[in-house]
Order: structure tokens, then C-alpha cells, then sequence
């Protein structure tokens, strides 16, 4: 009769857990930790610099686009396409009246060759195309002086070719690991109204009478 008396008390008895979190915790247990659900709260984002803004200035001389000329733009595709925007300026000892010049320029410059390791790189040739729009009359005449279709162009939209070449060198990179670079670059361009005056004279004028000649320096930040 004990032992069925010893199993009686056995199954009377409540059952006991284990305190896991104690010093006697067994090395094969497992202890469950609940984590409260933290609320889902919006990041502010991360500071930098926005895709829009200027990664690059400009400074200008010529070109067709005024005496000095201060821009900046963008770079895509590894710093292949530039897209640069620039305003100009002409005195009106040269000009007849001041001119403003707002200018949208596009290049595409397929190759990049690194001299060494001096941090100089040549860009050998760069291809596109500008526009540009001139604030300020020229040749405005009186009133009446000319029929209303003499003027069959206009007379303050401009658009036209761009060939050119640069030649980088290396500046230490940016606070935000950006690389910079310092450029110096040549531009020869030419536009509508000198190219439709050089096919309707081409006995009286050369190329060299339609071009244009642009020297820069570019600033990458």
C-alpha cells in the first residue's frame, strides 16, 4: 500500500516551474523574453545634399554667351553629361546697350584619360549643344524703320553646337566624400544665325568667321 500511497501524493501535488532567471537555471533551458511593440515613428531623413542643387560652378569667358559668364550644373552617367546653366554679361561700351545672357549648355564627353598619377586627367573631346536667351534691345531702330518680317530670326534666342576639351586635376575630397576636381576647358561653338549667314555667303565667309571660342574653369563640389 506505500507505494500506491507515495503516488497519490505525487499527483495531488501542484506542479512547480523552474525559475530560469536564478543561479540555478539549468543549462539546457530556454528563457523567453517579451519585448514590448515600439510605435512606429518616422525617421527624420538623412541631411545631405538634394539631387537638384548645383554639383559643380561655372566661371566663363566668351563663347557667345557674354564677357564673363557665372553658372553651375549637374553630372550624370560618371560625370560623362554635364548639364550647366550660366548667366552672362556684355557692357554696353561693347554691345551698344548691356546685355544679360541666360545660357542652358549640355555636353556629353565619352572618354576620360588619367595622365599618371599626377591627378591630371585629360577629357579630349566633348560634344553638345546650348541655348541661350539675350535681355537688353540690340538694333532696335525706330519705329516704323523696318517691315514687321525683316527681321525673319530672332533677335534674342540663340541656339547652336558646342565641341570642346578640359583638362582636370584632383582636389582632396569633400567633407562628405565627394571627389572634387578643378577643370580648365575650351569650347568652340557657332549658332543658327551665323550657320544659316555662312551657307547663304559661303564665297565671303570661312568658319573661323562663324565660330565662337569659350575658356572656362569648373569647380566640382
Amino acid at each position: 500500500m506505500a507505494p500506491t500511497f507515495l503516488l497519490a501524493a505525487l499527483l495531488a501535488a501542484p506542479p512547480t516551474t523552474p525559475d530560469l532567471s536564478g543561479p540555478t537555471a539549468s543549462a539546457d533551458s530556454v528563457a523567453v523574453a517579451v519585448v514590448p511593440a515600439t510605435p512606429n515613428i518616422a525617421r527624420p531623413a538623412r541631411p545631405g545634399v538634394a539631387h537638384y542643387q548645383p554639383r559643380h560652378l561655372l566661371l566663363q569667358t566668351g563663347g557667345g554667351v557674354g564677357m564673363l559668364s557665372l553658372g553651375g550644373g549637374l553630372s550624370f552617367a560618371r560625370r560623362r553629361l554635364d548639364l550647366d546653366a550660366l548667366v552672362g554679361y556684355v557692357p554696353a561700351r561693347h554691345a551698344g546697350t548691356a546685355l544679360t545672357i541666360a545660357t542652358v549648355k549640355v555636353k556629353f564627353a565619352p572618354w576620360q584619360l588619367p595622365l599618371g598619377g599626377s591627378g591630371l586627367a585629360l577629357t579630349p573631346l566633348a560634344v553638345g549643344a546650348y541655348g541661350s536667351y539675350t535681355f537688353g534691345l540690340r538694333n532696335a531702330g525706330k519705329e516704323g524703320q523696318y517691315p514687321d518680317d525683316y527681321y525673319w530670326w530672332s533677335r534674342t534666342v540663340r541656339v547652336g553646337p558646342v565641341l570642346g576639351s578640359s583638362l582636370s586635376y584632383a582636389l582632396p575630397d569633400a567633407a562628405n566624400g565627394r571627389a572634387r576636381r578643378l577643370t580648365a576647358y575650351y569650347e568652340l561653338a557657332t549658332n543658327d544665325l551665323y550657320g544659316v549667314s555662312y551657307y547663304l555667303n559661303r564665297r565671303a565667309l570661312s568658319l573661323t568667321d562663324i565660330a565662337t571660342l569659350a575658356l572656362g574653369l569648373k569647380l566640382e563640389m
